[in-house]
């Protein structure tokens, strides 16, 4: 059966939304396989759609959990909300964002439950919704830019929530801005160069452009590299209550 790949002439002209097939999508994740198949390393897709390559990443990752962790029910589940965890994405629609995730979740839960089986729990699932609530975003990839219902600009940044695993079963959430990550990658030589001194005060530039504030970023003790600085951080607590850690 042939794979249906838009859901409307007026969606493609409008916004070009043409949803990738099963096997290029397997095709360019084989291209990292590796990756695919870490169990935290992270995954952003900038137009999710209905989530067709984070759910085979997904697929990658909780093989390799079954693979690794599949004889002891406590670590599968607790690996299962890592894989999970490491996903994000971006939809200018919202019935895709919605969509990326309940596929997202649901494959999740499947497999979570046949392996888990009577011990799989009702608040590691809310924990598992919670994450992709904050992880599967509606918003405009190309500004970095939360949208409204007509798929307008408003201005709020896109931000993130970064999980890590700290301590046994201990998740730490920082909150990031995207755009400021992106130009910390994309121009870490020009903000390199400029006075490290510079850090202590609060702007540099004129102060009008967020990604450009020193507010935004700190130097890494050892490597003396600019980094970007968490808007937000939360205490760590059990992953199975990240969903009351607000």
């Amino acid at each position: 059966m042939e794979e249906k790949q838009i859901k409307s002439k007026q969606r493609v002209s409008e916004h070009g939304e043409v949803f990738t097939a099963d096997r290029e999508v397997n095709a360019m994740l084989d291209l990292v396989k590796d990756e695919t198949e870490r169990i935290d390393s992270t995954f952003l897709e900038p137009a999710c759609g209905e989530g067709a390559f984070l759910i085979k990443i997904l697929d990658r990752k909780l093989s390799a959990v079954k693979t690794k962790y599949g004889k002891n029910e406590a670590d599968y589940e607790k690996y299962a909300i890592v894989a999970l965890s490491s996903l994000y994405g971006i939809d200018i629609m919202d019935d895709n964002a919605q969509k990326c995730r309940n596929r997202l979740y649901a494959f999740w839960n499947d497999l979570y439950t046949s392996v888990c089986k009577s011990s799989a729990r009702d608040e590691v699932r809310e924990a598992a919704k919670y994450i992709l609530k904050k992880n599967i975003l509606v918003g405009n990839a190309l500004t970095l830019r939360l949208v409204d219902r007509n798929q307008k600009d408003t201005d709020k940044p896109i931000i993130f929530a970064e999980w890590s695993l700290v301590t046994g079963t201990k998740m730490k959430r920082r909150d990031f801005r995207l755009d400021v990550i992106l130009k910390a990658e994309e121009d870490f030589e020009q903000l390199k160069t400029r006075k490290k001194e510079a850090i202590s005060y609060s702007l540099f530039d004129d102060g009008t452009d967020a990604v450009n504030s020193f507010d935004y970023y700190d130097i890494d003790p050892s490597t003396h590299e600019i980094v970007p600085k968490p808007l937000k951080e939360y205490p760590p607590v059990d992953y199975w209550e990240v969903q009351d850690n607000e």
